[in-house]
């Protein structure tokens, strides 16, 4: 699910949203009250149900190809999305929409890359929301290896000590570091 030319994606599990007010997210730092959306660079980092931490890593001009072969491994392509096993039957169940919203209402944030779309005004959606269909499904389709553990931060810790490129959502969600020296760990 990727958005068409002058389009953004807002994903939600709610598919009655008529109309996306401006508001100040609790989970960000942005202090101004905005409507988030995605575009089709950032649209896989939200193909998971909206609560679900993920640790992702992508290959970047940067990357080194040790850090590739190490964190994403032989065969896995150039990108990796991470979340707990806990998470699992939440991912393979959920219902996700996507609403089509016009990106001219819209400017990108983040620099020097940008992770999201803000607009400081009310926005219509340009159709009904759309369901998602299977999230693994779009994952497989867009080439982009899935990978289960049983905690994101050994993952997470290597991600961002290597030369990819990554991002991570509601990581406050991951169950807690482990203990050093406790078993499994």
């Amino acid at each position: 699910m990727r958005p068409r030319p002058g389009e953004v994606l807002h994903f939600s599990e709610d598919p009655t949203i008529s109309r996306f007010l401006p508001h100040v997210a609790a989970t960000t730092r942005h202090p101004e009250a905005v409507v988030w959306a995605v575009d089709g660079v950032q649209a896989p980092d939200y193909w998971f149900p909206r609560q679900c931490p993920r640790a992702m890593a992508w290959t970047g001009p940067a990357t080194a190809e040790g850090d590739r072969e190490r964190i994403i491994g032989p065969g896995g392509g150039s990108r990796v999305h991470a979340i707990e096993y806990g998470w699992v039957e939440r991912f393979l169940g959920v219902e996700l929409f996507a609403y089509r919203l016009p990106a001219a209402s819209f400017r990108p944030i983040g620099d020097p890359v940008p992770f999201a779309h803000v607009s400081k005004g009310p926005v219509e959606p340009l159709g009904p929301a759309e369901p998602v269909g299977s999230l693994l499904r779009l994952h497989q389709d867009a080439g982009i290896q899935l990978r289960v553990l049983d905690n994101l931060w050994d993952f997470w810790d290597a991600v961002t000590t290597s030369t990819l490129t990554f991002g991570g959502i509601r990581l406050r969600n991951a169950l807690p570091r482990p203990e050093a020296g406790a078993a499994g760990a």
